[in-house]
Parts: C-alpha cells; sequence; structure tokens
C-alpha cells in the first residue's frame, strides 16, 4: 500500500511558484488543516446545483490525527464557502458552532441540512490507495443524481483531485520557465551557465507567472505576515486547545529575554531564535493566522531564521528578505519535485526538516554565499534531520511539534555558517541527501508518519 500511495507527487517537470510554496492561513496544519478547507470549498464549487445533503468521509491520516490537527473543523469551514487565506481566526469557533447547533451549513444562497456524526466520517485505519491524506465528499442532488469525488492534501496546504491525475496532471505543465530545473545539479548547472545567483534564477522564473513587481509585493507579504505570527505569539499567553494542556511560553521567555539584554550571554542568540520559533508555533497550535513556509507543522523555521537576519544581521532590509525567500523557495521546490513535504509520507523530515533546508540555503545566500554554499547549506540542513518521526502526542501539533521547530532554526543557521567556511565543495549533494530522504520515507513505518500510532505518541501518557 505503501507504494502505491506514492502516486500523486508533484511531477518533477511541472513548474512551482513562490506561491504555492508559501501560503497564509491558519493553523494547526497544512496537510489537515489547510488542505481539507480547501478541498471541501473545491467540491462544493464544483456542484452543479444545490444539494439535499453532503457528506465527507476521511481517511489514512485524516482520520487518524483528524480531530487532534482541527481536520472536522476545516471541513466545516471549506464547505460554507471560507478559505485559509481569509477566514478570521478568532470567528472559527462562532461559525463551526453556528453549524453544529443549526445542523447545517451555508454555501452562498445555499443551506444544506448537515449532521455532524452521520455526515463526517472518520475512516479509522482506512486508507485510499494514491495517498495517506484522503477525503472523499458526496453530494446528493434534488433530482436524484449522487457525485462523489476523491481529493488529496498532499503537504503544504496543496490539494489534488484524484480524476484529475489520470488526465492533465499537476498544475504548472503549461508554465514554460526561462531558467527551469528539477534537481540541485540543474540548478548549479543554471547558475553557472548564466552566472546568475539562486534567487535570482527562482525571481527570473516567477516572470512566467506575473510581474516582477508583484512576486516581490507577495514576497513581502509573506515575509510581514510571518513577522506578525511573531509577535502575536509574543503576545498571547494561557493554555493551547486540545487538553494536553500546553501552557504558553513566548510570552514569559520575551519578557525574560528583554530584562536582560544589556548583559546578553554568549547563547542570547539562539534563545532569541528559539523564542521566534517558539511563538509563531503556539500561535500555529492556537489555530492562529500563519505562513505555511513549506507546512504548518513547520511553520516557525523560517520566520525564526528571517527574524534572526533582521535583529543581528548589520544592514538586513527588504532585499536581503526577498532573496532569503526565493532561495528557500528554490530548494522547496526540489523537495516537492523529487519526494514530498508531506508528514504522512515522510516523516517530520519532510516538515521540519525541509524547512530547515530551505531556512539554512535562505540564510547562507543573504550572508554572500555562492550557489555552491547555498546548496551545501541545504544539504547540511537536511542530512542532520534525515529519518525524523511525526509521532504527535494526541493527535496535536504541540508536543514535540513546537519545540521541535525551534531546534529546526537553530540547526539552520548552524548550516548555513558552517557551509560558509568551505568552498562549496562537499562530499554528499543535496540530490543524494533528497533521494535519502525519500527512501528513508518510504521505508518509514506508518506508525511514525503523522498517525500517532507510535512514537511520542504511545509511550508519554496524556494529561
Amino acid at each position: 500500500m505503501a507504494g502505491a500511495r506514492q502516486r500523486l507527487r508533484i511531477d518533477a517537470t511541472a513548474a512551482i511558484s513562490v506561491t504555492d510554496l508559501f501560503t497564509i492561513g491558519i493553523g494547526p496544519s497544512s496537510s489537515h488543516t489547510v488542505g481539507p478547507m480547501r478541498a471541501a470549498r473545491m467540491f462544493m464549487e464544483s456542484l452543479p446545483s444545490q444539494p439535499e445533503r453532503i457528506s465527507c468521509e476521511l481517511f489514512g491520516s485524516l482520520a487518524l490525527t483528524g480531530r487532534g490537527h482541527a481536520t472536522d473543523k476545516a471541513i466545516l469551514l471549506g464547505l460554507s464557502g471560507e478559505r485559509p487565506e481569509t477566514v478570521d481566526p478568532d470567528a472559527v469557533e462562532i461559525l463551526v458552532d453556528r453549524i453544529r447547533s443549526f445542523h447545517a451549513l451555508t454555501f452562498g444562497d445555499w443551506t444544506i441540512p448537515f449532521e455532524g456524526d452521520r455526515d463526517l466520517l472518520f475512516r479509522m485505519g482506512e486508507f485510499l490507495d494514491e495517498h495517506s491524506n484522503g477525503m472523499r465528499f458526496t453530494a446528493w442532488l434534488g433530482d436524484g443524481r449522487e457525485i462523489s469525488r476523491d481529493y488529496f492534501s498532499v503537504g503544504g496546504g496543496a490539494v489534488l483531485a484524484g480524476e484529475a491525475m489520470g488526465s492533465d496532471g499537476p498544475i504548472g505543465h503549461n508554465i514554460v520557465q526561462p531558467f527551469p530545473f528539477s534537481s540541485a545539479a540543474e540548478m548549479l548547472a543554471q547558475g553557472e551557465e548564466t552566472g546568475l545567483s539562486i534567487a535570482t534564477l527562482v525571481m527570473r522564473n516567477e516572470a512566467a507567472w506575473r510581474t516582477r513587481a508583484e512576486t516581490e509585493a507577495f514576497l513581502d507579504r509573506v515575509a510581514d505576515a510571518m513577522s506578525a505570527s511573531i509577535d502575536r505569539g509574543l503576545r498571547q499567553e494561557g493554555i493551547l486547545p486540545g487538553g494536553l494542556k500546553v501552557r504558553r511560553r513566548a510570552k514569559t521567555i520575551h519578557a525574560r529575554l528583554r530584562a536582560g539584554q544589556e548583559g546578553m550571554q554568549p547563547a542570547a542568540v539562539f534563545e532569541w531564535v528559539s523564542l521566534f520559533a517558539l511563538a509563531v508555533n503556539e500561535e500555529n497550535a492556537a489555530g492562529g493566522r500563519v505562513v505555511t513556509a513549506p507546512t504548518n507543522g513547520a511553520a516557525g523555521v523560517i520566520p525564526a531564521v528571517l527574524a534572526y537576519y533582521r535583529k543581528f544581521v548589520p544592514g538586513a532590509d527588504r532585499e536581503g528578505e526577498r532573496t532569503i525567500l526565493l532561495t528557500a523557495a528554490a530548494i522547496g521546490f526540489l523537495y516537492k519535485k523529487r519526494a514530498s513535504i508531506s508528514a504522512a509520507e515522510m516523516g517530520c523530515q519532510g516538515e521540519v526538516g525541509v524547512a530547515c533546508s530551505m531556512a539554512a540555503a535562505g540564510l547562507a545566500a543573504v550572508l554572500g554565499g555562492t550557489n555552491q554554499q547555498v546548496e551545501n547549506a541545504a544539504e547540511i540542513g537536511m542530512e542532520h534531520n534525515l529519518g525524523l518521526t511525526c509521532d504527535p502526542i494526541g493527535g496535536l501539533v504541540q508536543i514535540p511539534c513546537i519545540e521541535r521547530n525551534t531546534m529546526g532554526a537553530v540547526k539552520a543557521i548552524n548550516a548555513a555558517y558552517l557551509a560558509l567556511q568551505g568552498d562549496g565543495r562537499h562530499i554528499v549533494s543535496l540530490d543524494a541527501v533528497i533521494e535519502t530522504m525519500r527512501q528513508t520515507g518510504e521505508d518509514m513505518a506508518t506508525r511514525y508518519k503523522e498517525t500517532s500510532l507510535g512514537g511520542l505518541a504511545v509511550n508519554v501518557v496524556e494529561c
């Protein structure tokens, strides 16, 4: 079954944009919250007329850890026409409670009966062949027709419809980029031939979709949203939802670090970096607004490294932030094309590991690294995350996920500086480490891939 579920991986020949890799949405999970919300809305938009009834069945990892990842709420929101990019995080509970109280949902002018126990089903232990994160929506129309469609949340909030894979394939096949690359070797060759940095290659490729000014505006919105998620996380306190009684720590740690700024200890920089990541992932766990980068479970790594650049690197500016994001995106493209960023397929090496690799590359680039040093930084970032499992306690994106982002951010900075100490020559290539990650993910037992059936999830008693 594991082999069959690899079919929906992104085609290596398809073009991917930075807007596909970085999206602004809500927590706690890109694959279990953002993706299902998008899929539910897609299904509603596909219907030819108002249905008399709708149901959704969740399979695989979505069933096993869906309640802890708020998948049920995401489905209700998507069926009601909400988008992860625009839904108000503070209004989510109100919207969901209204559906449950009135036993009906509203989509535009349609009002449709909806009984949660009957119409939203968690198919525990059942998997659809194409992917571990499967959903099946069914609508019964007034004329007697029954429409059923499968959707798959393949990581990072991306959604693929089952029937689409047999026809035109993934989005991106009709896009012609001036400097396409599907491997790190091709990326480096493009840079060598043109004399362009990795960030510039990506920016030139983005012109296939939009103007440079529009891409820069998008990148600035992403950077600002990352900063805002840190700022809000630093202001909040209390207990995170879900039942584990995990207390927010970012506000308290922030106050302590600010009080001790005048006599900064040698480790203070890394304490700040850890704080930045902690703040973001506490926000994510609470269902707040974060940037999928490249997933929600790893949403704190790149923002923390970006904040490190702003706070501790002299001369930091907007152009530098764009360089970090563009370079990180280039690395993210490779993981999406050659492996996966879905923890349900790869374990957490596909989330925090990929985010660490992306962030390391971005930081190395903005610090003046050559393309070869940047590729080396990305390779180091992943090499030391290989085999990282996804075993969230209670199916919640809290333990070990929140702290794991702090480790990923610190490791990314270490990887960048280590790569900058060399000349770019190294034995293990980025392509080799991505392939190793893919093989490791396929060999990894299902219980360690976002199912909460192994690891910490079964060895720690829930409080």
